[in-house]
């Protein structure tokens, strides 16, 4: 039987309308994180909201109240997780969030998207800087190290 290598898979949906999305940057963005985290076949989708949305997605889904930058759902856990494996779940980033952070720190809305993505993406694969002081310094390191290879791709 012959192995068909199937092409990762990155769909990208805008549902906010005040900024323009760079589509391109965040797949290139993408592929290299995917890349370094030794998933480069993995599918995963981006959805990009304003902050209401984002508070309704905080609300409905994590039970938090008011918005926030990023929610991740992976898609490895629970019962089902082996049913499709190389689709590791979705992200959502709030634009606004991402805007305002931006402008704090004094770098590009764009650039913060892809901070947020990065950070999204590191939920999706298990690290989560809330469970110990251990896998947050652990996926600080991982964030930094490829923060550093999507700045010289």
């Amino acid at each position: 039987m012959d192995m068909i290598k199937k092409k990762m898979e990155i769909l990208i949906q805008n549902k906010q309308s005040k900024y323009k999305i760079p589509e391109k940057k965040i797949e290139k963005s993408v592929r290299v994180i995917l890349e370094a985290l030794e998933r480069p076949d993995a599918e995963l989708s981006i959805l990009i909201v304003d902050d209401h949305q984002m508070e309704d997605y905080n609300k409905n889904y994590l039970h938090r109240q008011g918005s926030t930058n990023v929610i991740a759902f992976p898609m490895g856990e629970g019962e089902f997780k082996n049913i499709s494996p190389h689709v590791i779940g979705d992200v959502v980033i709030s634009a606004d969030m991402a805007a305002k952070e931006g402008k704090d720190a004094g770098i590009e809305w764009e650039e913060r998207l892809v901070d947020l993505l990065l950070h999204g993406i590191l939920h999706l694969l298990g690290f989560d800087h809330e469970k110990s002081k251990k896998m947050a310094f652990e996926m600080e390191q991982k964030y930094i190290n490829i923060k550093e290879l999507i700045e010289k791709s």
